[in-house]
């Protein structure tokens, strides 16, 4: 199967996840749009492993994603369910029904203005109405680059931004959105606020049927399907459906690697007790389930606690970002797991989401850490091996799995991904015959630069890593969080601020089954048993028993247990 993408279906289920969703799909297509003269070259990360081709109705070549999203009623703006390449309602074939028909029509939702702005740049809707993209060469590929003036980059204002749909500038196909009508995206009547509800939505015969449809599409259409990748909000009831829906994959496409990144927003507000314990028993009740029926879960969070103890968002030394933001959070989670994710993305050599999971879950181990470094800090007269040991015995990225501080735990495993490095920067450029300030300087290849540094890191730990040239793209409407000490490429300045735009970056990403996990598992544990559930039998009545409630506690003990840092592969 050498030189065959092997393909993966992504499910996006909440509101948060549709903002890291956003960022994501809008990062994938800006990696598509590369110019022919580009720097980087071809070919390292494989779009079709996310990408489907299709033709509209029209005849017009499509790439969309492959993609399943669930969302509330209320939650898509003025994004059409059915998406806006394949058919327009209005030019349906004949109704079966001859009867009398009543409209009744909901408020259009306007536009947001950087929507507009950028069909209006892109210019391409045709004086029939119908908006036509550009042809994909021989159905698969990024659209052919045009020399044509590029227009000014449009920027959407974080005031402008109300749903993840204000900015997502990928078109999907209509088969990826499912709306569940039963619930609200806005108001405080009808929301999907508990684990139980969202377990329940799966359970109705109307909204099981439709995502296996779904399902069953995409598919079937694949020749060398790896697997499933869930991006679940894991703070609220889409932590029953994400629960509900990986049961399913499970039963029905045995094999198949799924991994689940379980989302949550930034840190929470103390004056608001119920939605506080809420996310502790939806995040609880999650991440039991979903380890019972994923290969791999990760929580992604910038916040600093899973638990109820609130601790201050995580720092990155170059961006300036506000946590209470979902739409600077959802960028920044979604360029770590753009990064993360690159070993089972490779058009060379991939790494299947099987063997990532199998390498990373030993010994019951199927709940893993996150960590990026945003951007990756090198300065352009450095090397590789400069910086590395520039960073000495600190962990070197960021956590992004809401586990406190890594200092002083211990990694049984990782897989490690640095992108974004011109080739000359690998190795060291110092003058044969200079001393050498570290064992990585002798190194002759950067991927030997990196393996060494991450066996001096952690020397008893299965480590996989991967060195890729290809940044993380960073263009609008990612939005504006650099500090202006980088360059447009994303490396630290050693001089004045040049006042280009950032517009794509090296990152360091890494998933890691972590001793962390024992001491946070353990705390959301012990929160959960403290819980009077008297005074939340809402919750419970959202479908969810007392002895649901114990087993879930006692699953979380025996998961935080499998994390005792005496417990290593070399033991």
């Amino acid at each position: 199967m050498a030189g065959r993408p092997r393909e993966v279906l992504t499910l996006q289920l909440g509101h948060f996840a549709g903002f890291v969703g956003a960022h994501w799909w809008n990062q994938q297509d800006a990696a598509l749009c590369r110019p022919t003269d580009a720097k980087e070259p071809p070919g390292e990360l494989c779009p079709d492993v996310l990408y489907r081709t299709g033709r509209t109705l029209h005849g017009q070549e499509t790439y969309t994603p492959r993609l399943i999203l669930m969302d509330l009623k209320g939650s898509l703006s003025s994004l059409k369910q059915e998406g806006g390449l394949y058919k327009d309602k209005q030019l349906d074939a004949a109704i079966a029904w001859q009867g009398k028909l009543t409209t009744h029509k909901e408020e259009i939702y306007p536009k947001n203005p950087y929507l507009q702005d950028l069909l209006s740049a892109e210019g391409v809707l045709n004086s029939d109405g119908i908006w036509r993209v550009k042809s994909i060469p021989n159905g698969k590929g990024p659209p052919p680059f045009t020399t044509a003036t590029t227009p000014k980059p449009v920027i959407p204002t974080e005031g402008s931004i109300r749903v993840w749909s204000d900015f997502l500038r990928v078109h999907l196909h209509p088969r990826s959105i499912c709306m569940i009508q039963k619930y609200n995206h806005d108001g405080e009547a009808g929301r999907l606020e508990a684990f139980g509800q969202g377990e329940s939505i799966l359970k109705e015969p109307k909204y099981l049927e439709e995502l296996e449809d779904r399902l069953h599409f995409y598919v079937e259409e694949c020749d060398y399907l790896q697997g499933f990748q869930i991006l679940c909000d894991l703070h609220n009831g889409f932590s029953g459906v994400g629960a509900k829906a990986a049961e399913l994959l499970q039963d029905e496409y045995s094999g198949r690697g799924i991994i689940t990144w379980g989302l949550l927003p930034g840190p929470y507000c103390l004056g608001e007790p119920q939605k506080n314990i809420y996310r502790l028993l939806n995040t609880a009740f999650g991440l039991v389930h979903l380890s019972a029926h994923s290969s791999l879960v990760c929580p992604l969070s910038l916040g600093g606690s899973l638990g109820l103890q609130p601790e201050p968002p995580v720092n990155f030394p170059h961006l300036q970002y506000d946590a209470a933001l979902p739409f600077h959070c959802g960028a920044i989670l979604a360029t770590a797991l753009d990064t993360i994710t690159v070993p089972y993305r490779l058009c060379s050599s991939p790494v299947s989401m099987v063997h990532l999971a199998d390498m990373l879950n030993f010994s019951g181990k199927k709940v893993v850490t996150a960590g990026a470094t945003i951007p990756f800090p090198l300065v352009p007269s450095q090397s590789l091996p400069d910086t590395l040991m520039q960073l000495g015995e600190a962990t070197p990225w960021t956590p992004l799995s809401a586990c406190g501080d890594p200092s002083g735990t211990c990694c049984f495993a990782q897989s490690v991904v640095l992108r974004g490095l011109d080739r000359a920067c690998h190795t060291s450029q110092l003058i044969p015959g200079t001393p050498l300030p570290s064992p990585l300087h002798a190194c002759t290849t950067g991927e030997e630069v990196l393996a060494q540094y991450l066996q001096q890191q952690q020397p008893r730990v299965r480590s996989s890593s991967h060195l890729l040239l290809t940044p993380c793209k960073v263009v609008p409407p990612y939005p504006y969080l650099f500090s202006s000490s980088l360059s447009q490429q994303g490396l630290v300045l050693d001089g004045p601020p040049t006042g280009a735009a950032v517009e794509s970056i090296p990152v360091l990403g890494a998933l890691c089954s972590s001793s962390s996990l024992n001491r946070t598992l353990g705390d959301l544990a012990k929160d959960l048993a403290r819980l009077d559930l008297r005074r939340w039998a809402s919750f419970m009545d959202a479908g969810v028993e007392q002895d649901d409630l114990e087993e879930t506690l006692q699953e979380l003990r025996s998961l935080a247990q499998c994390y005792q840092s005496g417990d290593s592969l070399m033991d």
